[in-house]
């Protein structure tokens, strides 16, 4: 199994602001729908209830520390490993966040695709910083600012080793 991390950040690895993404563009969201659709997504709880219902054509899995917490439309556990474990078998299960869910992910990551707004915002969240010996470019395509993205940005795929 291929495990990779799906990530949005700023300038400073900012990823969200009072449980919320720092910026939703059309490009991201697309480039976000085409790698995770007909595959697992893996997510902490504050993740799933700041999207307030389960990612369509996505097999999804909530992870929460709270006893009996349980959801209609994701699966639920516990811990970051015991969903790997659900999705043992399946080709590439991807890690949607939050900052602690890739906090702890980070050391079993196979491959990170990362969109890099060339931006700060106000963040309270942040990924966690790539070490440059362990992981390597794959992958980049750059961007200008135009009519629907007021910024420069950048699609990385990461792999590790």
């Amino acid at each position: 199994m291929i495990l990779s991390a799906v990530v949005v950040v700023d300038a400073n690895n900012g990823i969200g602001k009072e449980n919320k993404l720092l910026v939703h563009f059309p490009a991201d969201l697309k480039r976000f729908k085409k790698i995770t659709s007909g595959h697992t997504v893996i997510m902490g709880r504050k993740t799933y209830e700041s999207m307030g219902k389960a990612l369509p054509n996505r097999r999804n899995i909530v992870i929460s520390r709270q006893p009996g917490y349980a959801l209609t439309d994701s699966e639920t556990t516990h811990s970051l490993e015991a969903g790997i474990g659900l999705a043992e078998g399946e080709e590439e299960v991807f890690i949607i966040g939050g900052a602690e869910i890739f906090r702890q992910a980070l050391p079993v990551l196979n491959k990170v695709y990362l969109t890099h707004i060339d931006k700060t915002f106000d963040a309270d969240t942040f990924f966690p910083e790539l070490d440059k010996n362990q992981w390597h470019e794959e992958d980049r395509e750059d961007h200008q600012p135009d009519e629907k993205t007021p910024f420069s940005y950048s699609f990385l795929t990461y792999k590790k080793g």
